[in-house]
């Protein structure tokens, strides 16, 4: 082959790049698509105004616009930016997303829940809209954050077996022993004293199977499925599960449970199908809300640990998010495996990158 040859198969190759970067910038814009909010922003020429990807005003011609990798960029170009969107300012979801944070951190702080009313004054917004904003961006309601958030502390304080029982539910900010103890098994899986003794006498059945990905491990409480874990050493995941529940009764699973395992065989056969399995999910108020982002990642799709940290008002705990997703006890039904590095990279995986990339090349089937 030329030298002349090489050149135009190589600029023809460099051609059709661009232009396909071009096309994803397009659909990005045509779909409105916040997360391409900060990668680049599109100009329109009969206008003379750059936007972002998500600005809500109506769509240009395809042929008036063009593509700038940043502001800066296109203010060169010549363009103005658009007081609609503002693409030189904070987005409107990096706004919720501080709103969102601030008001989590108050209901942390706080010894008890905060009332809506309070947290939309302090946000500028009415309660409605707040609440659905609150909802949008953690996937919890304000009163299911703080739930959370109580929850969290009576596991801490009846983990660090100081005191008794009833201390440690007023210490988590319940005003009433009664109201706690209404709603135990739904916040712990088991009542507060055999949470306290490490789940003793909480009887938690068990089976050991086979699926594409090696060997699988399901256990579950009355409650629902609390681990699904993966490997290839049966022993290994036996211990993984005594580990996490040290005093329970650990029952080895009847016929009866062995449909609940071949549900979840099925689960990681053909995850796209959706997991439609109760689960007993524990842990705390944080890994509550990165497990619900991941759950809201669709099938065949992924999310850097930086877009679910900001997905939950927290956009600066990337690294929180990726120790979230190592604490995740439920393989496949709490998709973690569904989250990546910026650059695309797998990363790690509790249970192995090669699983990971196995279950994402039939996720993308």
């Amino acid at each position: 082959m030329s030298v002349t040859a090489a050149k135009a198969i190589g600029e023809a190759g460099a051609k059709a790049e661009l232009m396909l970067e071009r096309d994803r910038c397009w659909r990005a814009v045509a779909a409105r698509d916040p997360t391409f909010d900060g990668k680049f922003v599109f100009a329109v020429k009969t206008t003379g105004v750059y936007c972002r990807p998500s600005c809500p005003s109506r769509r240009p011609r395809r042929e008036n616009v063009t593509f700038h990798a940043s502001c800066t960029a296109a203010e060169r170009a010549g363009y103005r930016a658009c007081q609609r969107c503002r693409p030189n300012g904070s987005s409107r979801a990096a706004e919720r997303a501080a709103i969102v944070a601030g008001a989590c951190r108050e209901i942390e702080n706080a010894e008890e829940p905060p009332p809506l009313a309070r947290l939309a004054q302090a946000a500028g917004m009415s309660p409605y809209y707040f609440h659905r904003v609150f909802k949008a961006v953690t996937g919890l309601t304000p009163k299911g954050y703080a739930a959370a958030q109580r929850a969290s502390r009576v596991r801490t304080q009846l983990a660090a077996r100081t005191g008794n029982v009833t201390r440690a539910i007023f210490d988590a900010g319940f005003n009433s022993s009664g109201r706690f103890y209404a709603k135990a098994n739904e916040i712990l899986g088991m009542s507060a004293r055999a949470f306290r003794r490490g789940g003793a006498h909480a009887d938690i059945k068990f089976a050991i199977g086979q699926c594409s990905l090696g060997g699988i491990l399901v256990a579950a409480t009355d409650k629902g499925v609390c681990a699904i874990l993966l490997g290839d050493d049966a022993q290994q995941l036996v211990r993984e599960l005594q580990d996490r529940f040290k005093n329970a009764n650990l029952i080895g699973g009847d016929r009866g449970f062995e449909a609940l395992v071949a549900k979840v065989v099925g689960l990681v056969e053909q995850p796209a199908l959706g997991c439609d399995l109760p689960l007993d999910v524990r842990g705390t108020a944080f890994q509550q809300r990165v497990w619900q982002a991941l759950r809201g990642i669709p099938a065949g799709e992924t999310a850097s640990y930086g877009e679910i940290a900001r997905r939950i008002g927290a956009p600066r705990a990337s690294r929180a998010v990726a120790r979230a997703c190592a604490a995740n006890n439920l393989a496949v039904a709490i998709p973690c495996h569904r989250v990546v590095r910026n650059d695309g990279d797998l990363s790690g995986y509790r249970w192995g990158v090669a699983r990971k990339g196995a279950l994402l090349k039939r996720e993308a089937r």
